[in-house]
């Protein structure tokens, strides 16, 4: 069954917003995909554009150094809006390549550290987490062709774009991307089939070799009927919050595979929350479809993400 929480409007009029990252102040820096930058979204609701970039940004993270480390998908989507609601609708003839950055928060200065791995194109790059030792664990969502697709996958690279590494291929539609409290498991939400994979983490970049009947990796949760997972956000208790797509809804899943709770969003286009405030119990979602950025007061505090100040 699922319920509803009072939420918010912090602001509006965003490009297709995604990837949000709460800063210490309340400012939320969001990636506006179809308007190809990053817009910091301060308390009042006032927004200001940090860096507009080639390609499109998709997912973001805070690092060691304090820059924002970001996925890049290369502006690969054309964008329409079937029924009144903004969202992908095709490939876009000017897609420039996928590739992981890292951006100077202060000045703007974008960094190019990862356009392949193991000689092989990053397609569309979607989601980031950081761990406690700064090293940068993303997704690649693949991409269409009119007539097949390519997949991505999980990998993890070093911040100073020395070193990049397969960890989990192919996955369908790999999206959302998050570790546990412990950081003995990394989670990656995969988008069409509506489910969350739960890997062991054994190091830096590594993980225990998948079953090799389970090619994408271990499923810690599958939805039933019609829906899709977006990205991810974990709670402290290491409960695992998935956006999902078409109904818009936010998921929480316990460690072991329950579900914990679906609360209901109003758009269909539910893509990303992020974990704020004070005691960490407001949920910024981003509502894609609108083009909002809300905020919803949660039952349970999120999980302080590594180098965020929270």
């Amino acid at each position: 069954m699922s319920i509803s929480y009072p939420f918010r409007v912090v602001t509006d009029g965003l490009g297709f917003p995604e990837g949000p990252v709460v800063l210490p102040d309340g400012t939320v820096i969001v990636c506006e995909i179809k308007s190809r930058c990053l817009t910091a979204v301060r308390a009042d609701g006032t927004k200001e554009v940090v860096a507009r970039l080639d390609g499109a940004p998709n997912g973001g993270a805070v690092g060691k150094d304090g820059a924002l480390y970001i996925c890049n998908n290369g502006d690969g989507f054309a964008w329409g809006d079937p029924g009144g609601v903004t969202q992908p609708v095709g490939g876009n003839p000017g897609y420039s390549g996928g590739r992981i950055e890292r951006v100077d928060l202060a000045t703007g200065a974008v960094t190019e550290l990862y356009r392949e791995v193991g000689g092989h194109p990053l397609l569309m790059p979607n989601d980031i987490v950081i761990d406690r030792d700064g090293g940068l664990w993303f997704t690649d969502h693949g991409m269409r062709e009119p007539r097949a697709f390519l997949h991505g996958g999980l990998y993890y690279g070093a911040p100073d774009g020395s070193f990049v590494t397969e960890v989990a291929y192919p996955i369908t539609t790999a999206n959302g991307v998050g570790l546990s409290p412990d950081e003995k498991t990394v989670y990656v939400s995969e988008t069409e089939t509506g489910r969350l994979y739960a890997y062991a983490v054994t190091g830096p970049g590594t993980i225990v070799a998948p079953n090799p009947f389970e090619p994408a990796g271990p499923v810690l949760a599958q939805v039933e009927g019609f829906k899709r997972y977006d990205s991810l956000a974990v709670e402290e208790n290491g409960n695992i919050c998935c956006a999902g797509l078409t109904p818009g809804c936010i998921t929480a899943i316990s460690p072991d595979g329950k579900e914990v709770e679906t609360v209901d969003m109003p758009d269909a286009f539910s893509t990303n929350i992020a974990f704020g405030g004070p005691d960490m119990r407001t949920a910024y979602v981003t509502l894609s479809g609108s083009g909002q950025l809300i905020a919803v007061d949660w039952p349970r505090p999120g999980l302080k993400p590594n180098f965020s100040g929270l």
